[in-house]
This record gives C-alpha cells, sequence and structure tokens, in this order.
C-alpha cells in the first residue's frame, strides 16, 4: 500500500466510526431519556392537533361545514376507475362513513390516544392510533391540510411505533431499549427535516435566499408574523444578515456536525437548530412545525450526553437518575422473522426517503426512480416519506383578502374579522403557535399561491350570505346583528409593515394596498338563492335592486348612454334616475333634469326638469347650476328671470366650473348694470345657504 493510502485509512475509519456512532451503533451509549423526551412531546404535539380539530371542524367538513365531507369523498371517488384506486390514493377511514358520529369518534379518539401518549401508556399503540385518525382527516379533508405540518407528524409517527417501549405502562423502558436501526431512521428524518429545508432554499432559485436578503422581508410576508416579527421587521440590514447566516448554519452545517463530529458536533447541531426553531416559533407563528422540529433535536442526545451535562450543572441526583437508567438498557431479543419484517419495512422507508431527498437536489439517478414505483404505488397515500422546503421560496407579497358584507344594497361594507391572521391595519397577530388555525391558513396559502377564485373562497362566502352559525363561528364576530348582509364581496389587499414611527404616532402597523377582487360579487337572488354577478352592469344592477342610490344613479347612466354591453334604453334610465333622485343623488336629479328637458325617449316635461335640477342645483352641484341658469334665462319650466339666472351662473362660476364662467361673463354684458348688481347680491345670498346646508350635521336615522 502506498503512503498515501496508509495516511487516509485512519480516516476513513474514523469517519467510519462517527457514522456508525450517529446511527446508534457506537459503543455503549443508551437513548432512554432522550427517547422519552422525544415521545411526551410528539403527544403534546398530538393533543394540540387534535384539539385545534375538534374546535374547527365542524365548520370546515361537517354536514354544514364550508367543504362538506361528503361532497370530497364524493368528488374524490368521480376521479378513479374503481374504489380501490380512490382507496390508495386517498387512505381514509371516512370512506366507511362521512357523518357527524363518524367525525367526532375519530377526533375525540385521537385526542385521547395522544393523551395517553403523553401519560405513557401504551405507546406504540398510542401512536399507530394517533397517525391513523391524523391520516383520516389529512386524506379525507384534502385541502385543509396542504401545509406539511400534517405530513411532517406523520411521518414521525409511523417511525415512532417501533422506536416506542412496547407494554401499557413501561416508564423508561429499560427492557425495551431503541433498536439502533430504529434509532438510525429517526435521525435520518431529523436530518432531512434539516438538510432538506437548507438544501431546498439554495436549489429553488430564489434569488433573496441567494443573496442574502431573505430575512429583509420574511417576517412581512410570513403568514401570521408576531409583535417579536413585526420587531425584528424593523433592525438594521446586518442583523438580517446574521439571521440568514444562523439559517443556513443550522439547515446545512448543523446535520453535517450531528453526523460526522460526534457528540460535541451533536451539542453544536442541537443549539443552532434549537435557536432557529425558536426564533421562527416567536416571530412566525407557523403552528406547530417548529415545535415539532424542535423536539426531534432531543434525538441528537443520549444519556451519557444528558448525564454529562448534568454532571457540569451539578445536578447529583439528576447524574444518578441517568446513569441507573443506562445501566438497565437492554435491547430485547425477537423472534426472527419480526426483526427481518421490521428491517425490511425501515430500510424500504430509507430507500424511498432518500430517493426524495436526491429529488429536492435533483440528483436522482434514473434507474432509483424507476425501482422506488412499486413501493410508492403502495405507500404514497400514508404519509409515510415526505420533502420538507418550507421558505424555500417566499412568497412575493403578503396579500390578505378579506370577506366584506353589506345589508344596504353596497353603500357601506362591514368585514368579517379574522381571529389572528392579518386584517385590522392596527392590529398584529397574537402568539398562537403551536396551535394552527386551519381555516385562516389555507385562505392566506390559497390566495398566496394562486391569485384567482378557488372553491373555499366562494363557499365560504355563499355560507356567510346564507347566514350560517358553522360559518359564523371561524370568524371573530358576527357583524350584521342588526339585519342579515344581502351582499358579499372579497378585495385583496397587499400588506407591507409600517415603522415604529408609524406606530407610535398613528397606532398602525401595517399598511394596505389595494389590489382588486378577488372573487365576484355574490349576492342573494329575491327568492333567497345565492349568485354571481361577474360583470360590471350585473354588479351594478344587483346593488340598484338593492336600495342603494349611487348604483341606481350608475344603471340610469348606463340605459340612457347604451354602454357596458347595456342596450339604450331611455325610459328604463328614467326609472332608475327618479329612484336615486328621490334619495337625494345630485348626479341622479341632474341627469333627469336634462331627459325630461329634452324629451330624450321620454315625453318633455319642463316643469318637472327645472324641479330636478334645482334640488341638484341646491345640493351644489355645478353643472345643474349652470342648467339651472340657462332655464332661468329661457324661461324653461320657470317664468323667466334674469337676475337669478346670473345669479347661478355666478353661483356655478364661482364653484370652477368652467363653462358656467363663460356663461355668466358673456350674461353680464346682456343684462343692465342694476341686473348685475342685484345678481351679484342674490349669487352672495345662494352661496351662503348653501355653505350652511353643506356644514350642518346630518340627523342620525
Amino acid at each position: 500500500m502506498n503512503p498515501v493510502g496508509k495516511a487516509s485509512l485512519p480516516r476513513i475509519t474514523g469517519v467510519w466510526r462517527l457514522l456508525k456512532d450517529f446511527a446508534g451503533l457506537g459503543g455503549a451509549a443508551t437513548y432512554l431519556w432522550p427517547r422519552w423526551l422525544v415521545l411526551r412531546a410528539v403527544g403534546l404535539v398530538y393533543i394540540v392537533i387534535f384539539a385545534g380539530i375538534i374546535a374547527e371542524i365542524g365548520s370546515l367538513i361537517g354536514p354544514q361545514g364550508v367543504m362538506p365531507l361528503s361532497d370530497t369523498l364524493a368528488q374524490l371517488r368521480a376521479e378513479y376507475p374503481n374504489l380501490w384506486e380512490a382507496v390508495r390514493h386517498t387512505p381514509t377511514l371516512f370512506w366507511l362513513n362521512q357523518g357527524p358520529a363518524m367525525i367526532a369518534a375519530l377526533e375525540w379518539t385521537g385526542l385521547v390516544a395522544a393523551v395517553g401518549l403523553v401519560l405513557n401508556f401504551g405507546p406504540r399503540l398510542m401512536l399507530f392510533i394517533c397517525w391513523l385518525c391524523l391520516l383520516s382527516f389529512a386524506r379525507g379533508w384534502v385541502v385543509f391540510s396542504d401545509p406539511q405540518v400534517d405530513w411532517l407528524m406523520l411521518e414521525v409517527a409511523l417511525l415512532a411505533i417501533p422506536f416506542a417501549p412496547a407494554g401499557w405502562r413501561p416508564g423508561l423502558g429499560a427492557h425495551s431499549s431503541p433498536r439502533p436501526v430504529v434509532l438510525f431512521m429517526l435521525r435520518w428524518l431529523l436530518f432531512r427535516v434539516m438538510f432538506e429545508s437548507g438544501l431546498a432554499k439554495l436549489m429553488s432559485g430564489e434569488p433573496r435566499w441567494r443573496d442574502f436578503t431573505a430575512m429583509d422581508v420574511l417576517y412581512e410576508t410570513a403568514p401570521c408574523p408576531t409583535i417579536l416579527g413585526y420587531l425584528d421587521h424593523q433592525l438594521p440590514r446586518w442583523w438580517h444578515l446574521g439571521e440568514t447566516a444562523l439559517t443556513f448554519a443550522a439547515e446545512l452545517l448543523a446535520p453535517l456536525l450531528a453526523v460526522f463530529a460526534g457528540r460535541r458536533g451533536r451539542w453544536a447541531a442541537f443549539w443552532l437548530w434549537s435557536a432557529l426553531q425558536i426564533g421562527i416559533q416567536l416571530t412566525c407563528n407557523f403552528g406547530w412545525l417548529n415545535t415539532a422540529s424542535f423536539a426531534l433535536g432531543f434525538l441528537l442526545f443520549d444519556d451519557q450526553m444528558l448525564a454529562a451535562a448534568a454532571r457540569r450543572l451539578r445536578l447529583t441526583r439528576l447524574v444518578d437518575r441517568l446513569a441507573a437508567a443506562a445501566a438497565g438498557a437492554v435491547v430485547p431479543a425477537r423472534t426472527a422473522w419480526r426483526h427481518h419484517a421490521l428491517a425490511a419495512a425501515l430500510w424500504v422507508h430509507f430507500y424511498l426517503s432518500l430517493v426524495a431527498f436526491l429529488d429536492v437536489a435533483d440528483l436522482t439517478p434514473a434507474v432509483a426512480g424507476r425501482l422506488a414505483q412499486p413501493f410508492r404505488y403502495v405507500t404514497d397515500g400514508l404519509g409515510c416519506v415526505n420533502t420538507y422546503k418550507l421558505y424555500s421560496r417566499l412568497d412575493p407579497v403578503h396579500a390578505v383578502a378579506e370577506f366584506l358584507g353589506s345589508n344596504d344594497g353596497g353603500r357601506t361594507w362591514r368585514p368579517y374579522e379574522f381571529r389572528y391572521y392579518p386584517q385590522a391595519v392596527d392590529r398584529i397577530s397574537p402568539f398562537v403557535a403551536p396551535w394552527f388555525p386551519r381555516f385562516e391558513a389555507t385562505l392566506q396559502i390559497q390566495l398566496a399561491t394562486r391569485f384567482e377564485p378557488t372553491p373555499l373562497y366562494v363557499s365560504v362566502a355563499r355560507q356567510l350570505l346564507a347566514r350560517n352559525p358553522e360559518t359564523l363561528r371561524l370568524f371573530a364576530r358576527d357583524p350584521f346583528p342588526d339585519a342579515p348582509p344581502r351582499l358579499i364581496r372579497v378585495p385583496a389587499y397587499r400588506y407591507t409593515f409600517t415603522n415604529l414611527a408609524t406606530l407610535r404616532a398613528e397606532g398602525r402597523y401595517w399598511h394596505r394596498t389595494y389590489l382588486g377582487e378577488f372573487l365576484p360579487l355574490m349576492y342573494v337572488n329575491a327568492d333567497g338563492t345565492v349568485a354571481e354577478a361577474v360583470s360590471p352592469y350585473e354588479q351594478v344592477r344587483v346593488k340598484a335592486g338593492l336600495g342603494n342610490p349611487e348604483a341606481q344613479s350608475h344603471l340610469g347612466f348606463l340605459y340612457i348612454r347604451g354602454e357596458e354591453g347595456v342596450e339604450r334604453d331611455p325610459a328604463a334610465a328614467v326609472e332608475w334616475f327618479e329612484r336615486a333622485a328621490a334619495q337625494g343623488v345630485a348626479e341622479a336629479q341632474f341627469n333627469l333634469a336634462l331627459i325630461l328637458a329634452r324629451g330624450d325617449g321620454v315625453p318633455r316635461d319642463a316643469t318637472r326638469a327645472f324641479t330636478w335640477c334645482r334640488r341638484a342645483a341646491e345640493q351644489g352641484h355645478a353643472a345643474a347650476q349652470d342648467r339651472l341658469a340657462i332655464m332661468y334665462f329661457d324661461g324653461e319650466g320657470v317664468p323667466r328671470d334674469e337676475t337669478e339666472g346670473l345669479a347661478w351662473f355666478e353661483v356655478a362660476a364661482r364653484s370652477g366650473h368652467a363653462e358656467a364662467d363663460g356663461h355668466w361673463r358673456y350674461a353680464r354684458h346682456r343684462v343692465s348694470p342694476a341686473t348685475v348688481l342685484a345678481a351679484g347680491q342674490r349669487a352672495e345670498a345662494i352661496r351662503e345657504r348653501l355653505a350652511t346646508r353643506a356644514t350642518a350635521p346630518v340627523a342620525k336615522p
């Protein structure tokens, strides 16, 4: 052997020793306390999961929910040629029954199992029940499990079943110490969660990760940032550069340290990983994903590492307990077939997860992908192998679409307030993690991924118009205690953080910019059915029919002009102008006066034309004031009065009406000086009257 080969052999041996140590094959290390901590944390996360399901499930997929489970499964069944294919792609116990009793049975069974896991009662069975119940919901409601939070916990639960100690009351499970292959699979999962997240950021092509500007915008574009996220956003550029460096250190360097740097490396990896997960939890509120990721970090420890830490902290009793537990740890013997079956299942999982891992890096050999297909055919629906690419791409903007209702034809709009996610500009999201508000999160995700109407948004709007109490329960309060809404619109806004000076001066955390309507206007027909008003004409017609005077005036204008696909109809225009005019809309009063004065498609009526023109003029409508002056000069619908006419010309001209100014100057030279003087005095009196009327308080109904 050449000298180079001899020199490299110890290094290779050292690397192999470190790999074995990471896989749980290193020396006399035991893992009883780390396992105990991880399983208790998994149980707590599952309690949060099922508590959230119980809180929202009726409003989401119940018979009166926004996306009823029976409808979803019927659509899924129609997508596949037979029931077997439907079940294989969507494995859920809800194929047996979709009624409220089945939903309640699974949600409460899952919660009881999670509590049992925390209490260390039959942990293997409890983990299986948690996995089965969550899988049934995740596959049954589809749209509400779009985030990665559910899929991580499904994979964790499956791998934790053989990791957990056997028995009904196992305690630390010294009689059932974790097998090295099982420990390796869980540590490999942790490695993937860490490393895939960092690798995906580099491979995604997201420019902000590559130029280290991601943290400049991450808190602002996060779905549910907290006050700490708002304050962090205000910090200087060098701070955000450090946060980006920490992110890559925790997601790329830390997993390599965990594998190749022994126990010291695993301590360093744990603290880097914990700092990142705690920071995200406190600033971005991303459900239990960060809680679970932090808890998985305890897999990096062994009993001896914890004992050494306790010894440094002079926790003598804890050292003794850790030492006693480690001394009694035994890996139980198994029959050959059980041993080989478990090993085969875990190594198949490893192979599939390795292919998925290589997919993230775009490095999967074609033959490896083909070999994985038969296994994927069976396992794809089970949530047992996933990729983890959270925040590999950043949303370009933080967009929010809010539901607004109106019970007065669209004159005023009242918001349905979200409980947690941004909406009011003077409110920041509360600390809700590890709670995950599925309803609001799903709305945000759908808006961020595709700016087009989705079935969920349409369903929510329809249910709000129908006054569905289950849907109303999803919002902070019912904004219509007086009379039900007849219209729902969903405008979308871009949200950006304010600075600290604005917050102190105005109390606003957000600026928001209108982006457009996310849904067509939804309305209740006379027969009580809900419909959509897609075109601008339909929207105006619906609002006008519900008594909105501005919409009535606009509709009259469309009929008289024959615009926006509307056939010209002066009679219809007069009808709508009269409705709006009777409610005091000056523009409608003026247009009605013009039609009646000209006899445009309707009988000419100079007297009524004068009356409506006078009403519009008295409201300060400059064009009506100019037209009223002409009527006085010409004696049109009123006895001829040059003084009154010249006075109204002057009022309109002083209002800035260009044509009236020309008319006023021309008319002054056509009348006597006495008339000019009298008209000036009359104009001053008119202006004072109009000013008094404009500043008078409006009487409340």
